[in-house]
């Protein structure tokens, strides 16, 4: 071996044997280094500084001690195995799914995938955002309709946006009602009842079989199949509805669709639903991805996230989020939903499904599994079981007069779970998973010796069946073999910059480490393979696992107690909101609808209180980013009676401490209002502070951020709702669990995305108090080292005491805007010729990068970070004196593709090494972007959300 392949002698270091050790990036070294360059010899000394002793708890955190690696996950096993998974037959918006081992494998388990961020920056995600559009597609395709969004967060919260969206299209003064059909599912009749509501829509359930009733509606939900399975010709209700001017809804099964016409062919404007059972496991109720597609003429009123098909500067063809105008950040109070969490990941997955099985594919899946039904459903009536529809798809309903209860007991014996739905009927559902076994099975619990028929006759009439193509684009053809498909993730995987590849410093966001071994678990089988409503005593595992994280996470904020129904951050403020809605209400203060929000607040907050029927009141901020407190009092002087409640993030979206905190909660108690502490930056207090001892009486956790649940690319997602005494009885409830007390429910399941809270347990029983608390202190250490180090370079916009910051700082760019032209969008499309994903950009503040380094990045990686950033601050120094053109330098031009570097005509003032090499350190290791910078302009003029044709990519 030659001297020039020698690695430099490594400094010794202390074996990080402690899992905490290994979760903080930094050791005691690193950590010595950062603090003396802030200006401090102790990290406590740093953290009595910059933390207000107002706030600080007396109180060390009463969690057990911190388990190894080993021990936590032979801890899961030991609980996983106190779950009985039997073959679930019960249905209801949940079916068994095959998950192919390569989309298993390298999307579900493959870090690429599931720690990447939301596709803002489009240059350096086009690998996910074409994914997504696949996913579009095959909705698009499958539903009938010509515009689908990139996924909701369940099945219960697309229909929830559906009404809405239904009632802000019609035009009438009196817009009347919402009708839902009974027979749609009873988890999404009540998640659509907690959202009308405050909102003030009336809901009407009814039997909608024989017609629409009497009565002014804006809109109506149809279920396709019906929750008892019933399929029926949609066509003439949504005639019906459309004569009386309401908008049709169609909830449908996206199996169910390759056999079945689809809603758009019968004329429904809208159609949602769960490509759950586009293979994602059950994970006990989530996280699963909904859905939501509109007709023409409602594309610009799509909630959530739109991905769409625009060109880079070179006008190549490029993905991007389309109408982005929408997102709450910008809206505020003027949004129209919240839904700030997508459930990306799991879009991925089902697209992925159907890319790799096509449109046979997955038409042969629903025959097999339409086949077993009617086999059923066949064998039933041969044994003298009355079987009450005659069309269905999936799902057979049985009538047996008081025998339902003994008729399930018997399947159960047999392994098999089915729904009784009353004393008299019982409902069996087939999938992806059922074999003849299970057939046998259900037919002796019926008493029935019969044989299932070999061929039976396809239970819906010939005028149902679908006759319109689908999934005809190449993408959903070209995969066949395991090999092309691997491939193609691969492919898609290296466009993107994900956690695994370098920091994501997004300031807001807390994208730290997602270790391996909590994320494990998520996979096991008795983990992802039970039914949200599977029998509880099959369930003690989940319930032992979900109590306690739930207790923990108590613990931790210092509430009476906390729910992990809400399956987002947005759905969490929502919970949180609706508590203080109903607790006033209570009292007899109906009048009590004023939330108050910092004018420096999450635009999710703006939003989530218009949803719970309250009038938004924006309270100023002063110079240094801190709530007003002159303008707070005049807000509740003149609001007092009617105010609600306020909501604050802490620390404060400036990414300070704010000293004042404690004052603000007195205030608005003294008003009779409750204070709303919005828990997305917990990754700053968790061990030095509790919300609920320093005045808070309810938050929303980001447990995908603080507590380690990846990103996703934009979802999974938990927002557990914390709240104390008082609010108890308003957390959330569900139809299908009695044994959940409260008032509304958020989310479709019980306990929301279920399949993930191991992902938090384990963080949290591997930390311990101490390595909790070090973890935060690490966070505040880490933002306060890269403020340090940038500010001679770029002026950090707000600090608190001492000139500190709390686990995020703000680069202000606006002077160098006006000086030099140079923009913060152009220093963050050039961090990613250095390798990078950029900060969050323009939030809080338009033209600033807010940065986030967390506990979990090592120093060479920050080190790395500021090297790039002095660079580009270099650069722009260049353009400044004249030495670079304004318009035509790396800054304005980038990011810069491989191709654009080999054109044989290079006018540029800089080299193609510097565009491409900045720094010495990118020739060991280049992250090439597929694309140049995307006109975002152009594709919200130039509408396309669907696979475009293969020609559009031709040079």
């Amino acid at each position: 071996m030659t001297a020039r392949h020698l690695s430099p002698v490594a400094t010794p270091r202390r074996p990080r044997t402690v899992f905490a050790d290994r979760h903080i990036g930094p050791d005691a070294s690193d950590r010595d280094r950062m603090l003396a360059a802030v200006g401090y010899s102790t990290a406590e000394a740093l953290v009595d500084a910059a933390v207000p002793a107002a706030i600080r708890t007396d109180r060390p955190l009463d969690l057990p001690p911190a388990l190894s690696e080993p021990a936590a996950l032979a801890r899961l096993r030991e609980i996983a195995s106190r779950n009985t998974v039997l073959t679930s037959m019960i249905g209801l918006g949940y079916h068994g799914t095959i998950t192919p081992g390569v989309i298993l494998r390298n999307v579900l388990e493959n870090p690429g995938w599931y720690t990447a961020y939301t596709p803002y920056q489009p240059e350096i995600s086009q690998g996910r955002l074409e994914a997504l559009l696949n996913f579009q597609t095959a909705v698009s395709d499958l539903t009938g309709l010509p515009v689908a969004n990139a996924s909701m967060l369940d099945e219960g919260t697309a229909a929830a946006e559906a009404m809405t969206l239904a009632h802000r299209a019609t035009r009438r003064k009196e817009p009347g009602a919402f009708l839902v059909d009974a027979d749609a599912l009873p988890q999404t009749i009540e998640v659509v009842r907690t959202r009308a509501v405050p909102l003030g829509i009336d809901l009407v359930v009814a039997d909608l079989s024989g017609g629409l009733p009497d009565g002014e509606f804006f809109g109506v939900l149809l279920q396709y199949p019906g929750a008892s399975g019933a399929v029926r010709d949609l066509a003439p209700v949504i005639e019906a509805a459309h004569e009386r001017g309401a908008q049709a809804v169609v909830a449908a099964d996206l199996l169910a669709l390759t056999l079945l016409r689809s809603p758009g062919e019968a004329g429904a404007d809208i159609v949602v639903g769960s490509a759950q059972r586009f293979g994602v496991p059950f994970g006990f109720g989530g996280p699963h991805a909904g859905y939501l597609a509109v007709r023409e003429g409602l594309q610009r009123q799509l909630p959530g996230r739109l991905v769409g098909l625009s060109v880079d500067v070179d006008g190549a063809p490029a993905y991007r989020l389309a109408l982005q105008t929408r997102e709450q950040h910008i809206r505020r109070e003027k949004a129209t939903s919240n839904i700030c969490t997508a459930q990306v990941l799991l879009a991925v997955m089902a697209s992925m499904y159907a890319v790799y099985h096509g449109p046979d594919g997955l038409a042969a899946i629903a025959q097999r599994v339409h086949g077993h039904a009617a086999g059923l459903a066949a064998a039933l009536r041969d044994g003298g079981v009355e079987v009450v529809h005659g069309a269905f798809f999936d799902t057979v309903l049985a009538r047996v007069p008081g025998r339902a209860g003994a008729v399930v007991e018997a399947a159960r014996e047999r392994g098999v779970n089915l729904r009784p739905v009353d004393a008299d009927h019982v409902a069996i559902a087939c999938d992806e998973r059922t074999l003849p076994e299970h057939l046998t099975a259900v037919l002796a619990a019926f008493g029935v010796a019969a044989d299932v028929p070999a061929e039976p006759a396809e239970a819906f009439p010939d005028a149902l069946r679908r006759e319109s193509p689908y999934l005809t684009h190449p993408v959903f053809h070209e995969h066949r073999s395991e090999t092309a498909m691997l491939r193609y993730l691969r492919r898609l995987q290296d466009r993107d910059v994900a956690l695994d590849r370098s920091m994501i410093p997004l300031g807001s966001c807390t994208m730290k480490l997602n270790a391996t071994a909590e994320m494990e678990p998520v996979t096991w089988p008795e983990f992802a393979d039970l039914h949200p409503f599977a029998p509880l005593d099959q369930a003690a595992g989940y319930l032992e696992l979900i109590g306690e994280l739930e207790t923990a996470l108590a613990e931790i904020t210092g509430y009476a107690k906390v729910s992990v129904q809400p399956n987002a951050g947005s759905q969490g403020e929502l919970a949180g909101l609706l508590a203080i809605r109903g607790y006033h209400r209570s009292r007899g203060d109906e009048h009590r609808d004023v939330c108050l929000i910092p004018s420096s607040a999450h635009g999710t907050n703006a939003a989530s209180a218009v949803m719970a029927g309250m009038r938004v009141v924006v309270v100023a901020c002063d110079d240094g980013g801190n709530i007003d407190l002159d303008d707070l009092h005049a807000k509740l002087a003149k609001h007092g009676p009617s105010v609600a409640a306020i909501m604050v993030t802490y620390p404060s979206t400036h990414g300070v401490f704010e000293e004042t905190i404690t004052d603000v909660c007195a205030a608005v108690h003294a008003a009779g209002g409750q204070v709303y502490v919005d828990g997305a930056n917990l990754n700053a207090l968790v061990g030095l502070a509790r919300p609920g001892e320093f005045g808070s009486d309810v938050s929303h956790l980001n447990l995908h951020k603080t507590f380690c649940i990846p990103h996703g690319g934009g979802g999974p997602g938990v927002g557990p709702v914390g709240v104390r005494e008082h609010l108890v009885p308003f957390l959330p409830t569900h139809p299908l669990r009695p044994e959940l007390p409260g008032t509304g429910t958020i989310s479709a399941a019980p306990w929301g995305s279920a399949g993930i809270l191991p992902i938090s347990w384990a963080y949290i029983a591997m930390m311990g108090p101490d390595g909790l608390r070090a973890a935060t202190e690490g966070a505040v250490i880490a933002a306060n080292y890269l403020a340090a180090r940038l500010a001679p370079h770029y002026p950090i916009l707000y600090t608190g005491r001492g000139g500190l910051v709390a686990h995020e700082c703000i680069a202000d760019l606006r002077k160098i805007t006006k000086r030099t032209g140079i923009t913060a969008e152009d220093v963050a499309k050039r961090l990613i010729d250095y390798g990078f994903h950029a900060p969050t950009l323009s939030f809080p503040v338009a033209g600033t990068l807010m940065i986030e380094p967390t506990e979990s990045e090592d120093l060479a990686e920050l080190d790395r970070f500021v090297d790039a950033m002095v660079a580009i601050r270099r650069e722009i120094e260049r353009v400044d004196s004249g030495e670079w053109d304004a318009e035509d330098n790396p800054l304005r031009n980038a990011p810069h593709t491989a191709a654009s570097l080999l054109t044989d005509d290079w006018k540029h003032p800089y080299t193609r090494e510097e565009a491409a090499y900045p720094l010495p350190s990118l020739r060991q290791d280049k992250y090439w972007p597929p694309v140049r910078r995307i006109d975002q302009a152009y594709g919200d003029r130039n509408l396309v959300c669907s696979c475009p044709p293969p020609e559009a990519f031709e040079d």
